[in-house]
């Protein structure tokens, strides 16, 4: 699924990209802006809880520069998802690691929404 993450760039299935994107456990990738860069607020997750997921990954950048409210973590706890925050880097294993082990347990694929921000 995610094959490298380097400071302003992810790889995707093959597909590079150089903007912040959000993709879920089915693989769909979906552009991921905020209204400040480097805050993720409530307005900044609610494409990832439309979509019901059981587990949120959000990496914060290179150096872990983005910030997220407590208002966005309580709305995401308070519905009962699991919430990994974490520099981009390892938030991309996270997510690969979370997808990846769900296929193989008894055919029930995780949940999973990863929120990334490429570049501080």
């Amino acid at each position: 699924m995610i094959e490298e993450y380097k400071f302003g760039s992810i790889s995707v299935d093959g597909k590079v990209y150089q903007h912040d994107i959000g993709i879920n456990w089915a693989g769909q990738v979906f552009d991921w802006p905020r209204v400040k860069s480097h805050i993720v607020d409530i307005e900044d997750i609610i494409d990832a809880l439309d979509q019901g997921p059981e587990t949120i990954v959000i990496g914060t950048g290179e150096q872990g520069m983005a910030q997220v409210t407590a208002r966005a973590k309580r709305e995401i706890e308070g519905r009962g998802i699991e919430l990994v925050i974490d520099k981009t880097e390892q938030a991309t294993r996270t997510f690969n690691i979370r997808k990846d082990e769900s296929i193989e347990e008894e055919g029930v694929q995780e949940k999973v929404v990863g929120l990334f921000h490429l570049t501080c």
